[in-house]
């Protein structure tokens, strides 16, 4: 009796390991969609008397595209620039507006910063290392003068991280891709470094 609950406990955790990833992914992207989806659809059913499932997400991609599109030519790029000084000089306004541009631009904009994964040497005397990523190597800004860099270190399993100002003598590159020492941190090491695959698409 024992071996059949043993064996039973050993093929439900298997088919648990099989089932949990794939459901937990489908949920998230089904909420993702349902979400950006519903931040139009209310205004396009008011308009076209009629529920279109999708085309909220459908009217906002567009939407940001052609924004996108617009803000690169000469004639808007004197109005974008304009509503960037004006927001980032804008008291409490501009603590907020900066913080999101940097941090989008930081991972989709022409300087990004989440591209450098590094190994970081915590103390002296100790063989220890953490994975981070180098986000500035330039500190004069705020009068840090000398060899250091910031590198910010994400905590597994969560969205928050600690940034660190370390020498930068205490810091070596991976040889690997961001997305994958990405995963690597937010997994808790359990998922393995795609290296092979990664240099052979480069």
């Amino acid at each position: 009796m024992r071996q059949i609950l043993k064996k039973f406990l050993n093929y439900f955790l298997q088919g648990l390991l099989y089932i949990a990833p794939i459901t937990m992914t489908i949920w998230g992207v089904i909420t993702i969609f349902e979400f950006i989806d519903g931040l139009l659809i209310g205004y396009l059913d008011q308009i076209l008397k009629r529920h279109i499932p999708g085309l909220g997400i459908i009217v906002l991609l567009i939407s940001i595209t052609l924004i996108g599109l617009m803000g690169s030519t000469i004639l808007f790029k004197p109005f974008i620039a304009y509503f960037d000084h004006l927001f980032a000089k804008a008291p409490l306004i501009k603590i907020i507006y900066t913080s999101v541009k940097d941090l989008v631009s930081a991972f989709v904009g022409q300087k990004k910063r989440f591209n450098e994964p590094v190994m970081v040497k915590i103390g002296k005397g100790y063989d220890l290392e953490k994975i981070g990523f180098i986000t500035n190597k330039d500190l004069s800004f705020l009068g840090i003068e000398g060899q250091k860099v910031a590198v910010y270190l994400p905590h597994s399993y969560a969205w928050s991280g600690n940034l660190f100002i370390v020498p930068a003598e205490n810091v070596r590159p991976i040889d690997a891709s961001s997305t994958e020492v990405m995963k690597f941190i937010i997994s808790a090491g359990v998922t393995n470094l795609d290296v092979h695959n990664e240099n052979q698409n480069e």
